[in-house]
């Protein structure tokens, strides 16, 4: 590995554990065996997940567009992550469930049924939870 991935692969950790406080199995699998592969996308997280002013939008906006397009590509799993994350930093309810209410008008009511209603679920229970 040369010395650009090996820091390319190192940003892409570092950024996992700043914004998810973890290194994701799935992810070290990539990185695993294709390494080349994850520290490409590691600079581009690295790159994208900056809060402001590094960044354009806030954190909580990131985290809710990725919930939101992992909606309306079937990925429960990260949904359910971003979901999570973007309530943490402060995300409210009904802003969620108006966002998934674009996502049901761009992708059908079947990203509503095999993903949106769960991510909807988990955040209510952790918004709950909160107070």
């Amino acid at each position: 590995m040369t010395d650009v991935t090996k820091e390319a692969v190192q940003a892409g950790i570092d950024s996992f554990h700043a914004t998810a406080g973890h290194f994701p199995d799935q992810f070290k699998l990539l990185l695993d065996h294709a390494p080349g592969a994850f520290a490409g996308y590691g600079l581009m997280r690295s790159a994208l997940m900056q809060e402001r002013p590094a960044g354009a939008l806030d954190m909580k906006t990131k985290e809710l567009i990725f919930a939101l397009l992992d909606v309306l590509a079937a990925d429960r799993y990260g949904a359910l992550s971003h979901g999570r994350a973007a309530i943490k930093l402060g995300l409210t309810v009904p802003e969620l469930a108006e966002g998934l209410v674009q996502v049901i008008m761009v992708g059908g009511i079947t990203t509503w049924n095999l993903v949106g209603a769960d991510l909807l679920r988990a955040c209510i229970e952790q918004a709950e939870a909160k107070t």
